[in-house]
C-alpha cells in the first residue's frame, strides 16, 4: 500500500487514517478517485462532504461518510453523494455480520473490514473490480463474517461467489495457535482474504474465460476429488520436494488450493512493491552485485514485466526480513520461490495482465 498526502497541507497520510495530524482535517478514502483526501462539510448540509481545497474555489464533488463510519466508527471510505447505497463499495460487499452485541465481535469485525479494504484497493488497482460500481451495486465477491455457535463451527472458505471467514481469525492468539498447529509459517487476516479471493477469481478468470486447459497444464487437474485430497494432505503433510513446485506447503493439497495460494502470493508481491516504490526504495544486496536502483510501482506501469517484478521482489523481501530480525521478529516473508513456483506466479500475472489489457482496449 502506498502512502498518500493530504491535498490541503501536504502531510503524509496512510490508508487507515481518519484525521490529518498536521492540519486537523477529517480524512476519507474516495474510491472513485482511489485516493485519500481531506474533506469538509458542504455548506448548508452537514451530512455531505467535499474535498477540502485552499483558495476560493470549492470542490463540486460531494460525498457522504459510509454508514459504518457514522454508526460504528469502523470505516474511512466515502460514498459519492449520488450513490443510493448507504454503505461504501467495500462495506457493501459484506452481507452477513457476526452478532455485534457479543463482547469482542465489534473489534473482530473492525479488524476484518480493515483488511478487506486493503484487499479491495489491490483488486481495484489491478482492474479486477470497479472502484465506483453504478447505482449502488456491489462488485467482486460477497463476504460473510461469522462466529462459532454451539454445535455449529464456522469454516473459512469460498462457495459460489461468497467468502466466509470465521471471526476468530481476528484474534491474534487464535490465529497463532492455528498457525502452529497446522505448521504454517504465515497466517494473517489479509492473507486469508487474498487466498479466498483467489477461489472467487478462479471461477471468473479461468473457468468463465475459457482458460481451464491452460490452467491444468500449469497447476494440474482440478477434477481430482477435493475432499479426499485435503484428507490426505492433513494426514500426511506436503511432499518432501514441495518447494520445487509450490509457493507453500498447503498449495500441494489440490490444484484449487495451489491456484489460491499462488494468487494470494501475487497480491502480496504487487502490494509490497507499491509500498516500497512509494518510499523511493533502492536496494543493494550485501556481498553481491545485485542492485535495484529504484523499486517501481507495478500499478503505474500498465502491464509490468514479470521478470522485473521478480528482480525487485527478492531484494526487497531480503531487506524486509532483515529489518524484522533486527526488531527480534520472525521473518515477515518466510518463503523461497523456486522456478516451479515462479512459473505458476507468471501464469497468474499473465491472466491478470490479459484482463487489464482487455479492459483498456478501445471498443
Amino acid at each position: 500500500m502506498k502512502t498518500f498526502h493530504c491535498q490541503y497541507c501536504g502531510h503524509p497520510l496512510f490508508f487507515e487514517n481518519v484525521r490529518c495530524l498536521q492540519c486537523g482535517s477529517e480524512l476519507a478514502f474516495l474510491p472513485d478517485r482511489m485516493a485519500m483526501a481531506a474533506v469538509e462539510p458542504v455548506d448548508g448540509d452537514e451530512s455531505l462532504w467535499r474535498p477540502r481545497m485552499r483558495g476560493r474555489h470549492a470542490s463540486q464533488a460531494h460525498y457522504r461518510p459510509c454508514h459504518n463510519r457514522v454508526a460504528y466508527q469502523s470505516c474511512n471510505f466515502a460514498v459519492p453523494a449520488k450513490d443510493p447505497n448507504a454503505l461504501c463499495v467495500s462495506c457493501r460487499q459484506t452481507r452477513v455480520l457476526p452478532d455485534l452485541s457479543v463482547p469482542d465481535n465489534l473489534d473482530r469485525w473492525f479488524r476484518i473490514e480493515s483488511a478487506k479494504r486493503r484487499l479491495f484497493y489491490t483488486l481495484a488497482k489491478l482492474g479486477l473490480q470497479s472502484p465506483a460500481p453504478p447505482d449502488g451495486e456491489r462488485d467482486g465477491p460477497c463476504f460473510e463474517f461469522l462466529a462459532d455457535l454451539p454445535g455449529q463451527p464456522v469454516m473459512t472458505g469460498h462457495c459460489e461467489g461468497v467468502i466466509t471467514l470465521n471471526v476468530a481469525e481476528a484474534d491474534d492468539a487464535e490465529r497463532v495457535r492455528l498457525r502452529v498447529e497446522l505448521h504454517e509459517p504465515y497466517r494473517t487476516l489479509l492473507g486469508h482474504l487474498r487466498h479466498e479471493s483467489g477461489h472467487f477469481y478462479w471461477e471468473q478468470l479461468v473457468v468463465a474465460r475459457g482458460r481451464i486447459e491452460a490452467f491444468r497444464d500449469v497447476f494440474g487437474d482440478e477434477r481430482a476429488d477435493y475432499r479426499a485430497a485435503l484428507q490426505v494432505h492433513y494426514a500426511s503433510g506436503a511432499p518432501a520436494d514441495w518447494q520445487d513446485f509450490h509457493v507453500s506447503a498447503y498449495a500441494t493439497a489440490h490444484p484449487w488450493e495451489d491456484w489460491a495460494e499462488t494468487w494470494a502470493h501475487y497480491l502480496h508481491m504487487v502490494d509490497l512493491l507499491e509500498t516500497a516504490a512509494s518510499y523511493n526504495t533502492r536496494v543493494t544486496v550485501p556481498g553481491t552485485e545485485e542492485e535495484v536502483e529504484e523499486v517501481t510501482n507495478p500499478f503505474e506501469t500498465g502491464r509490468p514485466d514479470f521478470e522485473a517484478l521478480v528482480d525487485q521482489w527478492i531484494p526487497v523481501t531480503l531487506l524486509v526480513n532483515s529489518l524484522n530480525r533486527s526488531l527480534g521478529q520472525d521473518d515477515a516473508y518466510p518463503f523461497a520461490l523456486s522456478a516451479g513456483a515462479l512459473s505458476k506466479l507468471r501464469f497468474v500475472h499473465d491472466v491478470i495482465s490479459a484482463e487489464r489489457a482487455a479492459a483498456v482496449k478501445p471498443a
